[in-house]
């Protein structure tokens, strides 16, 4: 399939559920501004494949001026997967600026947890090559999924309540911010959208992480979590859009702790003064 095949579909078959999510979640959360110019993160997944389109279509019809670049960084992939990144950008028409870093390579002696290593090393990259060219902002590929499994994982693993925002300024670099386009974009629709377009996309791809014990386990929390949901779903048809909505309607005087950057704050702290 070809690129207007690929284009057609998300505007017709996909329409409600991908184009009308995606432009959804840009203008509820106000991530395009005139004069921006956004580098659409390519990691050769379908998830960032898919928002390269819709962003380009965005930028063509929206009435926003604004300019994007297609940032693709090249971790380490081994041949077969750089060549079907390149294979499928061709397919889409999307131009990738490629750039090479030796992520994969410096996590290999990393066993305690190299899975949250090369998120961090790589986001820093992406940043890096961002600013350089010019950009202000950079879109990444996390969906309506991604941020629901986020914060069970959070609450199951971490002992946290939070979420995976829709767009956050960058603490380390000044002027710079993370946008996600495909917030309320589902990931059965992604992947509908991908079969039907006849394309295969790379998954994680990283040889180091894949022979360490924590990435499986790592995996296998992401899946367990996947799994948890579906049954939980099986109880209660409601229960995704209620772990979506849940951090969106926190209430501070029913929660024992709670920070504001630095600035913690503890229910006991004026609970004599509210008697």
């Amino acid at each position: 399939m070809n690129d207007c095949s690929a284009m057609k579909n998300i505007m017709t078959v996909y329409r409600k559920s991908i184009w009308n999510a995606f432009t959804k979640g840009v203008r509820e959360f106000d991530m395009i501004k005139p004069g921006d110019k956004i580098a659409v993160c390519i990691s050769g997944g379908k998830d960032s494949m898919l928002m390269a389109k819709c962003m380009e279509k965005y930028m063509k019809i929206s009435g926003i001026p604004f300019s994007i670049i297609y940032l693709c960084m090249n971790p380490g992939y081994n041949t077969e997967n750089l060549e079907l990144i390149y294979k499928n950008s061709e397919k889409l028409g999307i131009y990738l600026e490629v750039f090479n870093t030796k992520i994969f390579k410096s996590i290999e002696q990393n066993e305690d947890n190299p899975c949250f290593l090369c998120a961090r090393l790589r986001r820093g990259a992406l940043y890096n090559a961002a600013k350089e060219r010019g950009c202000n902002k950079i879109a990444l590929g996390h969906h309506y999924d991604d941020v629901i499994e986020t914060i069970l994982m959070g609450m199951l693993y971490g002992g946290q309540i939070q979420t995976m925002m829709p767009k956050l300024h960058s603490e380390n670099y000044r002027n710079m911010q993370v946008i996600r386009p495909l917030y309320y974009v589902r990931e059965r629709n992604i992947l509908e959208w991908a079969e039907t377009s006849d394309l295969t996309f790379i998954r994680c791809a990283c040889r180091a992480t894949e022979r360490s014990e924590n990435y499986n386990q790592n995996v296998s929390k992401r899946q367990e979590i996947k799994e948890l949901i579906k049954t939980l779903k099986d109880v209660n048809p409601c229960i995704e859009q209620n772990i979506f909505r849940s951090v969106w309607n926190v209430n501070l005087k029913h929660l024992i702790s709670y920070h504001l950057g630095n600035e913690r704050h503890h229910f006991l702290d004026n609970y004599d003064d509210l008697s």
